[in-house]
């Protein structure tokens, strides 16, 4: 997506307090299966020394914690049922293992809120990970998060995403 007549790609959209709870699962996430270590250590060192906080001169966001909590425990209470949906939707002969990590906790959180957070409209779930991807990626990456959340919410809530020609 360009800018109207620049050709620039737009800037991502400012996170609000679930955005950067999101950001935050994702971050999470990574230094879960990047570095191992215990969910709730992770959440708490997370809860207690990033969110709404500064390090090394970069400021992280006030975040929702809950919205973090829910997401990031749900994540890993769920990634048995989460990987193979993932999985099925990832474009064929790539395996959700050869994706890079990061972009594999993306398509996860996104998984998990399309399966189990129906109180949020699942386009605004595709449009949040889309700018987390951006806040990571600059080539294919955000338009893999699209696709892939695309098939997963056009599989898992049909009353939003109805089939075409349905």
């Amino acid at each position: 997506m360009t800018d109207d007549r620049s050709g620039a790609r737009p800037e991502p959209r400012p996170a609000n307090q679930r955005g950067a709870a999101r950001l935050a699962a994702v971050q999470a996430l990574y230094q879960l299966e990047i570095g191992g270590g215990d969910l709730l250590e992770v959440v708490q060192e997370f809860e207690a020394f990033r969110l709404g906080k500064e390090i090394d001169g970069f400021e992280y966001r006030q975040a929702d914690a809950g919205w973090f909590r829910d997401i990031v425990g749900g994540v890993v209470t769920d990634q048995r049922t989460i990987d193979p949906m993932v999985h099925t939707a990832l474009v064929e002969d790539w395996p959700l293992k050869r994706v890079d990590a990061t972009l594999r906790a993306i398509l996860r959180c996104g998984a998990y809120e399309l399966i189990r957070r129906k109180d949020v409209p699942g386009r605004v779930i595709i449009s949040e990970y889309i700018d987390v991807a951006r806040a990571f990626f600059e080539d294919d990456e955000p338009r893999l998060v699209n696709g892939v959340l695309d098939r997963i919410a056009h599989e898992n809530r049909p009353d939003e995403f109805p089939q075409e020609g349905a």
